[in-house]
């Protein structure tokens, strides 16, 4: 226990419990990237390593067997980790002494062998990543589905089409569902490619793969203590596609110590999606403000203070996510800028935004598919705000329908001079143009029918449904 400044025992901190971000506490990304998920990840490369190593002959079958069961049930403290990590300034330099404590005198010289604290931190990363953005796919899959169902329910419900705040044209609920269906798509196809580019990073002190070259393949059933043949090997390409294939990631071309395109490549596309969902909730928190309800959450949330209340909350944890992730992604684009074959600063900037972004994004999906899941929608509301302007929100087509009939100027002159009056008399645009002889052939209760004037949103919201 600590005490606090008002003299009160408290308990220690919980790390990862997520107190203050309640976007994504409790998702699986959660779980994926708390310290315990990336401690693993940092055995797995470890035991990776060796086991490429034995692979190609370069390490004993037996240091590799080792090695990966020392990783898998060795007990390792999170905490001392972290905190032992300040005097190195990471955390891999504490956990290669307990891991090769853990293995043992005979084979604890094969953990970590040749490798420098940077591959393994990166290639950690990478793992946490990948297992992250599975995770992700899945639920934007789920709400992918989601919206297709609400885009085809709805292809024909009109609704006023809004742009900067104000009643614009009539548009539909599908085609605005089936957009929010294309950037999820989008989305999926962007961290899909970033998932299947992440690379293993193996590289050594400075990129060179200098230290691999000395180990020349074990022989004789490699004995420790035997004296080994430093001849160097003719390549050290075929370690680093084997430590690649034993962690079911990319070979990289080159080390990539400094070349940290890997990490922004992850950086905008979780961006990015955090942006397409971001721009989901916040027409869904437009629309469901109360003197609008077009649409609300399946289930919202309360309010400690207000029992009417039922607030957007899954709406506004994307949102707020979606606010926070550009941020994030200019740390790690900014850390881009790396001098020298390691900088002092730029890689350590990344850790926590990165971890950041796949926490945020993660909780994001996990939102967006219960929020889109759940999404009921008033059609009938949509259609009583149509006749909120007693017709002005069909002027376009009639400007474009009188003009042949009045010349354009006439109708330009008569449709404003109109308007006025719709808005001082509260009047019907389509009775106060019936008062009009030159129009009293034309249909102008169809004309004004806002249901009537949504242009192509019908067949786009079809084209944009056959996009898998």
């Amino acid at each position: 226990m600590t005490s606090s400044p008002a003299g009160r025992d408290v308990p220690p901190a919980e790390s990862d419990a997520g107190l203050l971000a309640p976007g994504w506490t409790g998702s699986p990304a959660a779980a994926a990237t708390g310290d315990g998920a990336y401690l693993r990840a940092l055995l797995d490369a470890e035991a990776a390593l060796t086991r490429a190593q034995a692979a190609l002959g370069l390490a004993p079958a037996e240091a590799a067997t080792a090695v990966t069961e020392a990783a898998r049930s060795g007990t390792f403290d999170v905490r001392s980790l972290a905190e032992r990590a300040r005097g190195g300034g990471n955390p891999v330099i504490p956990l290669v002494a307990d891991l090769t404590a853990a293995v043992g005198t005979a084979y604890g010289p094969y953990v970590h062998r040749g490798a420098t604290s940077q591959d393994i931190l990166d290639t950690a990363t990478m793992l946490v990543a990948a297992r992250t953005l599975d995770l992700v796919l899945a639920d934007l899959g789920g709400t992918e589905s989601a919206l297709a169902g609400l885009a085809a329910e709805h292809r024909d419900t009109a609704m006023p089409g809004r742009t900067l705040t104000q009643h614009a044209v009539p548009t539909t609920f599908g085609l605005k569902a089936a957009g929010w269906r294309s950037l999820v798509l989008d989305a999926r196809d962007r961290i899909a490619v970033a998932r299947a580019s992440l690379p293993v990073q193996l590289g050594g002190a400075a990129g060179t793969l200098a230290a691999f070259t000395v180990f020349a393949p074990v022989t004789g059933g490699g004995t420790p203590g035997t004296p080994v043949d430093t001849r160097p090997l003719v390549a050290t390409r075929p370690l680093v596609a084997a430590y690649a294939r034993e962690l079911g990631l990319r070979e990289a071309e080159l080390p990539w110590h400094t070349l940290r395109t890997p990490i922004a490549d992850l950086a905008g596309a979780l961006a990015f999606t955090a942006g397409a969902l971001g721009k989901i909730a916040v027409d869904v928190l437009t629309l469901a403000r109360t003197e609008i309800a077009e649409v609300a959450e399946g289930s919202g949330g309360g309010s400690s203070a207000m029992p009417h209340k039922a607030n957007p909350v899954r709406s506004t944890l994307i949102a707020a996510a979606a606010r926070r992730a550009p941020q994030l992604a200019a740390t790690l684009y900014g850390a881009m800028a790396a001098e020298d074959e390691r900088p002092a600063g730029a890689w350590h900037a990344e850790w926590e935004p990165l971890r950041d972004l796949l926490r945020l994004v993660g909780g994001a999906a996990r939102d967006a598919v219960e929020l889109t899941r759940g999404l009921r929608v008033d059609a009938d509301a949509m259609r009583r705000h149509l006749d909120l302007t007693h017709g002005l929100i069909v002027s376009e087509r009639l400007a474009a329908e009188l003009a042949p009939v009045l010349g354009r100027a006439r109708a330009k002159e008569l449709l404003t001079r109109t308007a006025a009056r719709v808005h001082t008399e509260g009047r019907p645009l389509a009775d106060l143009l019936a008062e009009e002889p030159d129009l009293k052939d034309l249909d102008l209760a169809d004309l004004t029918d806002p249901a009537r004037y949504t242009g192509s949103a019908g067949d786009l919201t079809d084209r944009a449904l056959e996009r898998r």
